[in-house]
């Protein structure tokens, strides 16, 4: 049971005609141009002659990445996945499709079980993918597919490059898409989720059969709402009774047993369709959702059971998802200019005492320019431009299995909309502009909404989750501090935030930080029970530390709290100032049951307040922004910005390999190394018709493991640079540009036999020195200790080691 079933009801064979297959450059040919009658009270944009469409990123992110490659779980291929995105977007450009596509950026409480159940869902693949790597060495086959680390922020940087709108949301998914759906006038919503069936949108197009075909079409099944009514007879508004009698986060299965076994629902695989049937034939007895009271008391029997408020809600949520719903309860006529202003985001405050230690004492601060960040100028952009074009220089770009090479003509013409300079720095089409929007959410409460260049509210999510475990352990949490304070946020920093938060131009986990003070770590591609190496987040625990260090200016905290000391306005005695983050974390002791609560540490340096880091537009500025980056990673040395060393569109990898072998504890070997810094050397790496076709003699769970340990880096740095006003411009970030996961096995196969370096850089000379250069820069001032590897089978066999090359 479940909300799901009304999805696979939909898509199932039984019911005719609720799953048609459509060619999406078919339907937008046929595209009427007729606008919608302009209506002031309604707010619905006129559609235009272009088949408009959102795309919910999250129902299709193996889609996007291009289908299964066969390497995904060696960490990913993302120059096949860049290529693939520039065919897609040039067919859907070519046949008259705009594309809007949304990210889940929510952290949202009331669907906690529905992320802790989907983690466990990873888990279960993860481990049944490193048993077939450990047994078979061979890919895992593609229904244990699992997103790559870092694919999220891959695809939002990879969409942007190319010209395409990227949207995250902010407080409720499913309602902000469908939201901006309906606003804007889009022709039809691709996802697969039964949230959307219930909402009802203008066309419901499946992303999870989203393709690409070899003839250039591009090809996906369409669900037929109408269908569904009609075979079951009931109106829309019944099947947003039906969603919410099925179960959902609001109203869960489990406190509708007793229905269930009235009606006679029962639990397993194939008793979808059989439910469904008797749902829609008891729903259809019950009165309609315009007499609330009524329809309670027909489910319930009396209006005070203490599950109507559920009811209540859920219903209402599906309904406020309806054409009609969203006419009726979205915003009245924007506020005018004087009224935003005063409209402006607060950040929560704990008491006077934490207000007056919290303020931002620097005056000229409230002086700088707040529309974005300072790094971002337009002379700034146009450089790192000329850079991305030097970096991708020798990139080869072919067809993509067999596809019409007549789809990459003038992909990178001056004149073609989709590479144009602006476009790729943007990634905002130019019709998306417009103003902010919010509609109503499950709780009553307004959700944010972005369609264009406005600032926005953030709402205060709640910091109480439904599976904060016992008192005891809140208890034990709450006491890793005594003096914790409760930080104040900028109202400029938090409109800045959640700005660039909702174009997708920031690492989600920022706003997480400064609205909730709460983040949640996914499961990653790692061996929990045999780790040669501790568990990744726990790795990468002190670099978050400090990032939350530099979002909540604790190094301010402290300066004004230890001169208020000074002064004799606080008593010797008192502690400095903490903060307190709390973390989801997967561990055996804690398999998400409740948060870890980890103190931010400040860095070694007077770092600047957040307001002065991001929009500070001084020289010295810029380089403070710089080294606040740095000091994060451990790579606050010389020759990690002597490019002659490191290349600026390697900067990241060289500091999340530093990094890695800054810590206490030895994690790489010395031939691992070597292997990402020859891989990402090799002029192979951006040529993925030589990626399609190189094939792997053999996977080790150990390679897969380290991929992910790097891409995880990779995330905390893009993290890292967001939190210090990105001193690193995202073109420079982009993975694509120094990584591979299948050129990465392939080449760490080869340098754990190879005698020497040169070897692994098949005798090229010019890139051995390369890659020596980059190894001192990346090991400059560290007691370098590599983890020794483990002795060969045999006794007689000569070790590994004794091939290696220093």
């Amino acid at each position: 049971m479940g909300v799901g079933d009304l999805q696979t009801f939909l898509e199932s064979p039984s019911l005719e005609g609720g799953a048609v297959s459509v060619d999406l450059l078919k339907i937008a040919r046929n595209v009427t141009q007729r606008q919608q009658p302009h209506n002031t009270n309604r707010k619905i944009r006129p559609i235009g002659n272009k088949l408009k469409l959102i795309i919910d990123a999250e129902n299709c992110l193996d889609r996007l990445y291009g289908g299964y490659f066969s390497d995904w779980a060696c960490g990913g291929q993302w120059n096949r996945m860049v290529q693939f995105l520039s065919l897609l977007t040039r067919a859907i450009e070519r046949g008259n499709i705009e594309l809007a596509v949304v990210f889940n950026g929510t952290i949202e409480q009331c669907r906690m079980n529905e992320w802790v159940a989907e983690q466990a869902n990873i888990r279960q693949r993860v481990g049944m993918v490193l048993k077939h790597i450990n047994t078979k060495a061979t890919p895992p086959p593609k229904i244990w597919w699992a997103p790559p680390t870092c694919l999220r922020s891959a695809l939002r940087m990879a969409l942007r490059h190319l010209g395409v709108t990227v949207m995250c949301t902010m407080d409720d998914h499913h309602q902000e898409v469908i939201a901006y759906c309906r606003e804007y006038g889009f022709h039809g919503l691709l996802a697969d989720d039964a949230e959307y069936a219930a909402f009802d949108p203008p066309r419901y197009f499946s992303a999870e059969n989203l393709k690409l075909t070899y003839k250039g079409s591009v090809e996906t099944k369409e669900y037929m709402i109408s269908e569904l009514t009609k075979t079951l007879k009931v109106t829309q508004e019944q099947v947003c009774i039906m969603a919410a009698l099925l179960g959902n986060f609001l109203l869960p299965e489990s406190d509708l047993q007793d229905l269930y076994k009235k009606l006679g629902l029962t639990k397993g695989e194939n008793s979808a369709e059989s439910n469904i049937k008797k749902l829609a034939e008891y729903v259809g007895t019950l009165p309609s959702p315009s007499n609330m009271d009524a329809l309670v008391v027909a489910v319930f029997g009396i209006p005070e059971d203490k599950r109507a408020s559920k009811f209540r809600q859920s219903v209402q949520y599906y309904l406020n998802g309806t054409a009609s719903g969203f006419l009726k309860y979205c915003t009245p006529p924007t506020k005018s200019k004087k009224d935003k202003n005063k409209a402006q985001p607060q950040a929560p405050v704990s008491n006077e005492k934490d207000a007056a230690n919290n303020v931002n004492v620097k005056t000229d601060d409230h002086d700088l320019d707040t529309s974005g960040f300072a790094s971002e100028t337009t002379e700034q952009e146009q450089e790192t431009l000329q850079n991305y074009k030097q970096a991708t220089a020798h990139s080869v770009v072919t067809s993509f299995d067999g596809l019409d090479v007549n789809l990459l003509k003038n992909i990178n013409s001056d004149d073609s909309p989709l590479s144009s300079d602006s476009s790729r720095f943007n990634g905002i089409s130019n019709g998306s502009v417009g103003s902010v929007k919010s509609i109503p959410g499950s709780s009553g409460q307004r959700v944010n909404l972005l369609v264009g260049n406005s600032s926005s509210n953030t709402s205060e999510n709640s910091k109480n989750s439904p599976n904060s475990g016992s008192g005891s352990q809140k208890a034990q949490k709450q006491s890793v501090s005594n003096n914790a304070v409760t930080p104040s946020v900028s109202p400029d920093v938090l409109r800045t935030a959640s700005l660039r938060h909702q174009k997708g131009l920031m690492a989600p986990t920022i706003l997480h930080v400064l609205s909730t003070q709460e983040v949640r770590l996914p499961c990653l591609m790692e061996d929990e029970g045999n780790r040669e190496f501790p568990p990744i987040h726990d790795i990468y625990g002190p670099l978050r530390k400090r990032v939350y260090a530099v979002l909540f200016n604790l190094h301010h905290l402290r300066y004004v709290h230890a001169k208020k000391k000074e002064s004799g306005e606080l008593p010797e005695n008192v502690p400095q100032p903490d903060i307190l983050v709390k973390e989801w974390i997967y561990s055996r002791s804690n398999p998400y049951q409740y948060a870890e609560e980890v103190k931010a540490e400040p860095l070694p340096w007077a770092v600047p307040t957040l307001q002065r880091l991001w929009f500070g537009p001084s020289v010295d500025d810029k380089r403070r922004r710089m080294r606040a980056l740095l000091s994060c990673l451990n790579s606050d040395t010389p020759l990690i910005l002597n490019t002659a060393y490191v290349p600026q569109h390697m900067l990241i990898m060289a500091c999340v390999l530093r990094y890695i072998m800054s810590q206490d504890r030895p994690i790489m070997r010395r031939h691992e190394l070597d292997a990402f810094l020859c891989h990402a050397f090799n002029p192979n790496l951006m040529n993925p018709q030589y990626l399609q076709e190189l094939t792997l003699n053999v996977v080790t769970s150990r390679g897969v493991q380290l991929a992910a340990l790097f891409m995880e880096g990779v995330e905390m740095a893009l993290l890292a640079n967001d939190a210090c006003g990105a001193p690193l411009p995202w073109l420079m970030c982009c993975p694509w540009l120094y990584f591979d996961g299948k050129l990465f096995h392939y080449t760490l196969t080869r340098s754990a036999h190879a005698k020497n370096i040169l070897e692994v850089c098949e005798n090229y000379i010019e890139r051995v020195v390369k890659v020596e250069r980059m190894r001192k820069a990346i090991l400059e001032g560290l007691d370098v200790k590599f983890a020794k590897v483990p002795l060969p089978p045999f006794a007689g066999e000569k070790s590994r080691e004794s091939f290696k090359f220093n």
